[in-house]
């Protein structure tokens, strides 16, 4: 019997480590070949400038709307950015003051003052949060309704810094193929230690949750947006019903793309020149933006929580596991599978490293991170049985999105 149950046992084993290789095969080429990180705005074409200066009234009027709350650290930099766009059409840049403590629409106005851009500028003084809403919706409603009749809508966050043609790329890529919504996922910042060993699989594993080129087939109906750079048209957000239609959602930007592309194709990139200004110099920094969304992702569902659990330790933990037990019996029907698996993903997040100008070993320490995710994922499931999940800007919210004190 004992002799049975051990060759069960290697039989079972040899079954899972086959698995992982089947498992990685798919994802690396059955998943929109997600991790190659290539969707990227199209550079500008060479007259593309100085034709449009000639004729300014043929580009679409655009209005940025800033959601902020308590963003005195980056507000200045981020309303400079977006002042100073090279944009030859109409720009305005609204600011939804979220009834911020901190000073944050005087160093707005100062920033625009400092580049005499004041003019282009609105302040909105943002009302109190109603029942059901989530804060950044309602800031965000907010804006929609004082835009005015302007065709496009930027949406960009408070700690963002846009280079200077970015605005004129979203257009003229959302102009050439009539996109309900295009949207940037921009670089995070990356010098630290953790942030060297996290902030690129968050990237990898966003565009392995939501291949951008299956986001970007308008005959997919996978949606996905990053809520740092939106830029979407008017009349077609009216039409979906507006932010009252999502008001609960706390994850705003993937809820937002599956309304717009119910509306017509959209499309998701990575955007090398806008820059995030919120630096994570600390684990627990990581920890708690990653915690605050992780288990609205899954839907607070304990069996989704469960599932992705199981499949984070099979993927990322399984194949090194079964490469050392391999090389220790040794086993080589252990050993070759588990490693081609980790060889794939070494291979798949490498384009993730060089977006971020790393040395190509940190690919070696993506297990790592894994894990650490996966610690973090079951850390917001805890938080939010405990009543602390949800949290925006000092706020929390239950699962419905009603608000919490």
């Amino acid at each position: 019997m004992a002799g049975l149950t051990a060759t069960s046992l290697q039989w079972l084993l040899d079954i899972l480590v086959g698995g992982v290789l089947l498992a990685w095969l798919v994802l690396f080429f059955g998943r929109g070949y997600f991790w190659r990180a290539d969707q990227r705005l199209p550079a500008l074409p060479p007259a593309s400038l100085a034709d449009k200066q000639a004729s300014p009234a043929c580009l679409p009027a655009v209005v940025a709307i800033v959601p902020a709350r308590n963003e005195a650290e980056g507000i200045g930099p981020c309303v400079s950015a977006l002042l100073g766009q090279h944009y030859p059409g109409t720009l305005r840049v609204m600011l939804v003051d979220d009834q911020s403590t901190d000073g944050t629409a005087d160093i707005a106005q100062a920033a625009a003052e400092s580049i005499s851009a004041a003019g282009r500028l609105q302040i909105l003084a943002g009302k109190a949060l109603p029942e059901g809403w989530a804060g950044k919706v309602w800031a965000m409603h907010q804006g929609v309704a004082a835009a005015g009749d302007a065709p496009l809508l930027w949406f960009t966050d408070a700690d963002i810094v846009h280079g200077p043609d970015v605005l004129e790329k979203l257009v003229l890529h959302q102009q050439r193929d009539n996109r309900a919504l295009v949207s940037l996922m921009v670089m995070l910042s990356c010098r630290s230690f953790w942030e060297r060993l996290l902030i690129p699989p968050f990237i990898f594993f966003f565009q392995m949750l939501y291949p951008f080129p299956w986001v970007n087939d308008r005959r997919r109906p996978l949606a996905g947006a990053a809520g740092g750079c939106m830029l979407l048209r008017r009349d077609l957000l009216l039409q979906a019903g507006g932010f009252a239609a999502m008001r609960g959602a706390l994850i705003d930007d993937c809820t937002l793309a599956a309304l717009m592309k119910k509306q017509g194709p959209i499309w998701l990139g990575l955007g090398t020149e806008s820059h995030s200004l919120r630096d994570y110099r600390f684990l627990d920094e990581i920890w708690r933006m990653v915690t605050r969304s992780a288990y609205v992702q899954l839907q607070f569902s304990p069996w989704r929580l469960l599932e992705a659990t199981l499949g984070m330790i099979f993927l990322y933990a399984l194949p090194v596991v079964m490469l050392v037990a391999g090389l220790v019996l040794p086993q080589w029907l252990w050993i070759a599978p588990s490693g081609l698996a980790l060889g794939l993903m070494a291979w798949a997040y490498a384009p993730s490293v060089r977006l971020y100008a790393l040395n190509g070993l940190w690919v070696l320490t993506l297990p790592v991170a894994a894990m650490l995710y996966t610690l973090m994922t079951l850390d917001s499931a805890r938080r939010h049985y405990l009543g602390r999940g949800g949290a925006w800007k000092g706020r929390h919210y239950d699962q419905s999105g009603e608000k919490r004190p």
